[in-house]
């Protein structure tokens, strides 16, 4: 069986070994000092992502068992490959499933205001549609 260590309590002093104690010999390297206004002077000012235009998100139950579903339309000049990116993102952030299908995102549940959250965040402008 392995001894187990004990703290003295006759008052002598605890020797402890740092790991990090050699650490404060070692000097780290000198970084040249900017002015902050220099360095933004040379970067872009920050933009607002482009409006990409309107998107619809609906509630329908429809043809569905009974089942909510939150689906998103009205995508123009996006790629199937930008949506599929954008429905993962979706349903990560909701903890549900989805698909896309016919050019359109179905989230499972009324999840509308965390999608039109990630959707804002991705420049379009999403409209609150239907019941």
């Amino acid at each position: 069986m392995k001894e187990k260590k004990r703290i003295p309590i006759s008052g002598e002093p605890i020797v402890w070994k740092s790991p990090f104690a050699v650490l404060k010999n070692v000097s780290l390297p000198s970084t040249p000092k900017e002015p902050a206004d220099a360095v933004k002077a040379d970067a872009p000012p920050p933009s607002r992502r482009k409006d990409r235009g309107r998107v619809d998100i609906l509630r329908q139950t429809a043809h569905r068992g009974g089942k909510t579903v939150t689906v998103v339309t009205g995508f123009i000049g996006i790629g199937l490959a930008e949506k599929e990116a954008l429905a993962k993102e979706m349903q990560k952030a909701c903890g549900t499933g989805g698909t896309v299908k016919e050019g359109r995102i179905e989230i499972q549940g009324d999840k509308r205001t965390e999608v039109a959250r990630i959707l804002t965040n991705a420049g379009f402008r999403p409209v609150f549609a239907g019941g």
